[in-house]
């Protein structure tokens, strides 16, 4: 399997080892994400936090912006408003929780690291807030640079490369030089499955995942039940556990560090098997 140079994040003052990978469960608290299982009401919030954490998840992600294609807009406001409630009952609950908060706003991002957040996944890898990386870089929490072009909104119509690998290891290449600069320690990138690509490209883009080492950063890979595993098995996102597991397995061969899930205990079973290969 490919090699990882880093291998650590420091969360909070804690070290999470990513030698073996790991897995992050989503927590959507908004009623349109594209998985209807994954939509949390307030009241299940440190219920499915809790079964996550059982099932084996080093990290919960929280999202309050659905970034579905055509999704509607929605204000930080309202963003925070659902996030922040969702953060502060979980660690009330479990106190070394390391929550990851899903948002491309910095003032979000802020507000949540305040409220107990570890680290931000930033869906738009600082293109959609030009003060996102200077409030990284203040924080000094862990950040997810993740691949897109556009907006939520029209990212479908900009799946146009010349060469796809190439475009998105160059542009997210310029991001993480930015990070370096300014002092940001601890970065994952992630390809951005789903994100102005077609199904194709992710295939593509899967097969040839390893080319992303060149920056010798742990990867996150966030395949779970999207539209390129459900179309192309002519399934319903519901049914599609089973392909996340086999492209889950294959990231895995490839390096990925982080699986970004629905079903934390398939990925973290995914996980125990793969490992098994690395003894041959």
């Amino acid at each position: 399997m490919p090699k990882v140079t880093k291998k650590t994040l420091n969360c909070r003052g804690r070290l999470v080892d990513l030698t073996t990978p790991v897995v992050m469960g989503i927590l959507n608290v908004t009623p349109d994400s594209f998985f209807k299982n994954s939509r949390v009401s307030s009241d299940r919030t440190v219920e499915i936090a809790e079964k996550m954490l059982a099932d084996g998840a080093t990290f919960l992600d929280i999202g309050g912006y659905s970034t579905r294609p055509g999704a509607p807009e929605v204000s930080p406001a309202e963003e925070a408003d659902r996030v922040l409630p969702a953060i502060e009952a979980i660690i009330d609950s479990f106190p070394s929780a390391l929550i990851s908060i899903d948002t491309f706003r910095a003032s979000v991002g802020r507000q949540a690291v305040e409220a107990g957040a570890a680290l931000i996944n930033d869906v738009a890898g600082g293109t959609l807030d030009p003060t996102m990386f200077e409030t990284i870089a203040d924080l000094g929490v862990p950040y997810v640079l993740m691949h897109l072009r556009g907006t939520p909104q029209t990212m479908q119509s900009l799946a146009t490369y010349q060469n796809l690998v190439t475009e998105v290891i160059d542009e997210l290449g310029l991001r993480l030089v930015e990070l370096r600069s300014m002092g940001v320690k601890d970065v994952i990138l992630d390809p951005g499955f789903g994100f102005a690509k077609t199904p194709a490209q992710n295939f593509f883009l899967l097969s040839q995942l390893s080319a992303l080492h060149v920056f010798d950063e742990p990867l996150l890979v966030g395949l779970s039940r999207k539209t390129t595993i459900w179309k192309t098995l002519n399934v319903s996102a519901d049914e599609a556990l089973n392909g996340t597991t086999v492209l889950n397995t294959v990231a895995l061969q490839k390096g990925a560090s982080i699986l970004r899930v629905h079903d934390v205990r398939e990925a973290v079973e995914a996980i125990k098997l793969t490992q098994q290969l690395t003894f041959f």
